[in-house]
């Protein structure tokens, strides 16, 4: 059992650099949003994920581990990995849709995170970190639905709208250009 707890704190302190390297990000993504929904719906995540932050060190607590200083690599990764594609168009209706969907590889990869760790707790009969984790799993799967609702009814159109209308000039992509 010892072990299991163990494993749980780190997966926890893993979590807790995961959700604090997404509400570093999250700002810099407000910047370059040009949709005020987009906006909007990315201040919604980052004061949810506040509360995400506080449940984490609830639960480490509750299995009596610390904070200390993990980083969580793969959010890193995934993060530098949409800070990097962000730098390459301009705002606009096309840098929008490719927020969505880096903010949506963050949600994806917190959900499977949430779920292990939900089920896991469950198992061990930590039902209050369970209960915890399960309340932040339901948060970012609603956070990924607004997204897809947002990109599918305003977004992706619009991005759509700016390529059709302006095919040569909408190539908006600034710094490498497009490969042929």
């Amino acid at each position: 059992m010892d072990e299991i707890i163990r494993l749980m704190t780190e997966q926890l302190r893993d979590a807790y650099s995961a959700e604090k390297q997404a509400l570093r990000a999250m700002p810099r993504m407000m910047k370059k949003a040009s949709a005020q929904s987009l906006k909007d719906a990315l201040q919604m995540h980052v004061e949810q994920t506040e509360g995400q932050v506080e449940r984490l060190e609830k639960a480490l607590e509750l299995v009596g581990g610390k904070l200390g200083r993990k980083v969580c690599e793969g959010m890193r990764g995934i993060i530098e990995e949409g800070q990097s594609e962000l730098e390459d168009y301009e705002k606009g209706p096309l840098l929008d849709t490719l927020i969505v969907a880096a903010q949506q590889r963050i949600e994806h990869y917190e959900i499977a995170s949430y779920g292990t760790m939900a089920a896991l707790a469950k198992v061990v009969g930590q039902q209050e970190v369970a209960k915890l984790l399960a309340e932040t799993l339901q948060e970012e799967r609603q956070t990924d639905e607004k997204l897809t609702q947002l990109a599918e009814s305003e977004l992706n159109p619009a991005a759509i709208k700016g390529a059709q209308s302006d095919e040569p000039a909408n190539d908006r992509r600034s710094k490498r250009g497009a490969a042929a």
